[in-house]
């Protein structure tokens, strides 16, 4: 068809949740808990790090970071979503559906890379331990970071020019905030080279950033398995007990959601998906981080003695 015979879209409205009518205040009453432990859980994180001098290693600035960008890629997302779930949805502009898409591709990318540098940081630790501070020093773990970041706003700016160059024709996003997906869905063009781009370019940043954590571990465990002592062992893994089990969890729900062939027939389990990645999956880093972590419960067990 040609695009000349339709009206510009100026603005979306989201579905979201219109298959769970019947339990809209069931789920906006779990979603508000899940966000409000969840922004809860980052500050405390964020607090106790920077409060506690015996935090302020590689591991821990990294961890800031994450708990940082996990809290805003939450504030971009759930905050609209528990609205229209309670009828205060609004529609939202083609211009703000670029703005939210922007900063979702961004904080998910830098997040992936994050998550990279952690495993970087947990290998130069346990591979290279009388070094660790030496090449793990102030200036190395600010550059991870801000390379993280550079990352995802390049690719996230190469994602936005490309599905919002499409004509729309549609107004109703099939979703619950502005994913690549449902958005290009509402194109009246043919879409199958942004299809494309979209699905190398999710698969560049996801598989990536899994094959390096996947080359830390391996060698993380093969210098694990030279110490002599079971006690050494034990302890030596568990220092990247946490740090593992948020990796799995990420990059399993980011895989799933986006390297999945695309199906017409499945917009309910894709809500559900996105659900775990965009709600769920942000609580686990606190969680992990707070309930796992023995270095993390003495310095809140010692801030609340000095208070």
């Amino acid at each position: 068809m040609k695009t000349e015979n339709y009206t510009g879209v100026r603005e979306f409205i989201f579905q979201g949740f219109t298959s769970f009518h019947e339990h809209k205040l069931t789920l906006f009453v779990v979603f508000l808990t899940l966000y409000l432990l969840t922004l809860s859980g980052n500050v405390i994180i964020v607090t106790i790090i920077s409060i506690d001098r015996h935090l302020h290693t590689p591991m821990y600035f990294f961890l800031t970071a994450l708990s940082t960008s996990e809290t805003l890629y939450t504030l971009v997302i759930v905050p609209r979503m528990l609205s229209s779930l309670v009828g205060l949805s609004q529609p939202i502009s083609l211009a703000g559906c670029a703005t939210q898409m922007f900063f979702f591709i961004t904080l998910a990318i830098n997040n992936c890379f994050l998550l990279t540098a952690m495993g970087y940081d947990r290998y130069v630790a346990i591979c290279n331990p009388l070094r660790y501070m030496i090449i793990m020093n102030k200036r190395v773990c600010a550059q991870l970071v801000w390379g993280a970041c550079s990352i995802g706003l390049f690719v996230a700016t190469i994602q936005i020019s490309s599905v919002f160059r499409l004509p729309f024709c549609y107004r109703k996003v099939a979703h619950y905030f502005c994913d690549i997906r449902p958005v290009m869905k509402l194109s009246c063009a043919n879409t199958t080279i942004h299809d494309i781009i979209n699905f190398l370019i999710s698969s560049l940043v996801i598989v990536v950033p899994m094959v390096l954590v996947f080359i830390s571990y391996v060698l993380i465990i093969s210098t694990i398995l030279k110490i002599a002592s079971a006690e050494g062992r034990k302890k030596a893994f568990a220092t990247c007990a946490s740090h593992l089990t948020v990796v799995i969890v990420h990059y399993g729900c980011a895989s799933i959601a986006y390297l999945k062939p695309k199906s017409e027939n499945m917009r309910d389990q894709d809500q559900l998906i996105s659900v775990t990645y965009t709600v769920s999956t942000p609580l686990l880093n606190p969680v992990v981080y707070t309930l796992r972590n023995k270095e993390v419960k003495d310095a809140l067990c010692r801030s609340k003695f000095n208070a």
